[in-house]
């Protein structure tokens, strides 16, 4: 395993759209404990594919790491299956755009589908601030990034925020 450079924004793969993975290689089994590497390394909560140059549908996350609660998730070829009607606002940090948050206004429920390392399906769904990251990272996965949640203003702030610091 090798922690792998994250690609900062605006490096154009951020705005890519994902291929979909068509089989579970050892090839991608690598690059999944590699991102692991890398999210826990960063440290993150979530890190999509496209975050470290990879453009397939590919993320993992593990909420409660941070807490001692440790559960990390592979997501490979994730779809949501069902939102929620209720919105909550989150502060949404991102590896890609390091130094700055913004508010995001998001589903605070939604149910997910995607296939695991091993093959199999799952369909789970998410509250709170695992709604958040899972929706976060799968932004990702059509080359949505924080900054696309914002309005002209917001997102011109926050840019001019996030270049001074560069």
């Amino acid at each position: 395993m090798s922690v792998l450079p994250i690609l900062k924004w605006p490096d154009p793969r951020l705005m890519e759209t994902c291929a979909p993975v068509e089989e579970i290689t050892d090839d991608v089994r690598t690059l999944v404990a590699d991102m692991l590497e890398t999210m826990y390394a960063a440290p993150g909560r979530g890190l999509a594919a496209p975050q470290v140059g990879i453009l397939s549908r590919i993320f993992v996350m593990d909420v409660g790491w941070k807490e001692g609660k440790s559960d990390p998730l592979v997501c490979i070829n994730p779809m949501l299956q069902e939102v929620g009607d209720e919105r909550a606002e989150n502060d949404e940090g991102c590896l890609s755009i390091p130094g700055v948050s913004a508010t995001v206004s998001r589903p605070s429920r939604v149910q997910m589908v995607w296939t695991s390392l091993e093959g199999a399906r799952y369909v789970q769904s998410f509250e709170g601030f695992a709604a958040a990251c899972a929706q976060h990272e799968l932004d990702h996965l059509d080359g949505v990034i924080t900054f696309d949640h914002l309005d002209a203003v917001a997102r011109s702030a926050i840019e001019a925020e996030y270049e001074a610091q560069a």
